[in-house]
């Protein structure tokens, strides 16, 4: 395709999950645009080997599906979901203080699934890599080339990697994580670290998540592959108040103890631990996704706590209404209006929800952990309640 016949010229900023969603999404979507996506990370690095684990809901698994790029054999589909409290501190007329969500109640093939970051990347940059050779003359790399400034243009926006060049649009997805990031409008420091790493289990149920709300903060086991000796393994998030850490003196042997105390018997027994990373854990929010022709998308937009496991699933679905809004849009500034006030909704309910949950765990109420399990047996007593906040949590508010 020659530049003359190039209706726009979109910059994507960030080779992770969500800036590769977009930028494949965008080069079969948008056949008239020339799209250069744009990394700090060399194309040769190994990303395969990257371990951080992510959860996806079944919106964004059937996304990655319609682009040919979701790694079905690297990821752990989510059958059941169990939420609870410990310790139960409350009987209630609808039963216990708990939530089970399952696929077969709700009709739907799966909840989610959990896949490793580099499983997932690699197969997204294998998608991309094969439309680029497709069509070297619309669609670039710039991998090993950070981009250090962007400057609003009339119309446009100059991204400089080194050298300066002018596009039509630039979409930022490159987030990082809450310890690492430049504050941003909307900013909140928790207090709380998540431990994060991988644990073996005897017995449970495959396909099971478990999130349990703990005096502490919120701790989840997210289903992986099993082991090659056939154990159960799942991927564990702790969350704890980092001024009073009760995770970072312990060895091993203690953590294994404590784990096997904190989730309900039905999780199985933990019997083999990973070693643990700590993250510190915040809000870091933009006010708008949009800034003249400069559009913020997944972790650049929003850093979210994990406790609802919402923050790649919310940049994903980002991404997906940016492309639908410049495919359908008569011209780039109609699209990212049409954008801003199309996401507001669920992004905004999503933030919401998280920093809320976030926040519950700080507050030092009488009753607080009663009045949580209270919502949780009422939830597990209304269907029509369950269904809501399942579809809410698979595909967005919308």
């Amino acid at each position: 395709m020659s530049e003359a016949t190039t209706a726009m010229h979109i910059a994507v900023i960030g080779a992770g999950p969500v800036g590769l969603a977009l930028a494949l999404q965008a080069a079969r979507a948008l056949p008239q645009a020339g799209i250069t996506l744009f990394d700090a990370r060399p194309l040769a690095a190994d990303v395969a080997a990257d371990p951080r684990t992510l959860a996806l809901s079944l919106g964004s698994v059937q996304m990655l599906q319609r682009l040919s790029a979701w790694p079905a054999e690297a990821a752990e589909p989510i059958l059941q979901v169990h939420v609870s409290q410990q310790p139960p501190t409350l009987s209630t007329p609808w039963g216990p203080p708990e939530l089970l969500l399952t696929q077969a109640s709700l009709k739907v093939p799966l909840l989610g699934a959990v896949l490793s970051y580099g499983a997932l990347v690699t197969a997204l940059q294998a998608a991309w890599l094969r439309e680029e050779a497709a069509q070297p003359r619309r669609l670039r790399s710039r991998f090993g080339t950070p981009v250090s400034a962007l400057k609003p243009l009339p119309g446009g926006v100059e991204v400089d990697a080194g050298v300066a060049e002018s596009f039509d649009l630039a979409v930022v997805a490159e987030g990082g994580v809450f310890g690492e990031q430049v504050r941003k409008p909307l900013s909140r420091d928790y207090g709380q670290t998540a431990w994060v790493g991988t644990v073996q289990l005897q017995g449970g149920t495959r396909g099971r998540a478990f999130e349990r709300f703990t005096r502490e903060g919120p701790a989840a086991l997210l289903p992986l592959h099993p082991a090659p000796d056939g154990s159960l393994r799942a991927a564990l998030v702790w969350c704890v108040n980092t001024a009073q850490d009760p995770v970072h003196a312990l060895d091993d042997k203690q953590r294994l103890a404590v784990l096997n105390t904190m989730f309900p018997a039905s999780a199985g027994r933990v019997t083999a631990l990973s070693p643990l990373k700590g993250l510190p854990l915040g809000l870091n929010a933009e006010r708008t996704l949009v800034q003249a022709r400069t559009v913020r998308i997944g972790n650049a937009a929003q850093t979210l706590h994990p406790v609802a496991g919402q923050g790649l699933n919310l940049g994903l679905r980002d991404a997906h209404s940016l492309l639908t809004a410049l495919r359908n849009a008569s011209d780039i500034d109609q699209a990212l209006k049409r954008t801003e006030w199309q996401r507001a909704p669920d992004r905004w309910a999503t933030i919401a929800t998280t920093d809320f949950l976030a926040r519950s765990f700080t507050w030092q109420l009488p009753g607080a952990p009663s009045l949580r399990g209270l919502g949780l047996a009422a939830l597990q007593a209304a269907p029509p309640l369950q269904r809501w906040l399942a579809h809410h949590m698979m595909f967005g508010l919308r």
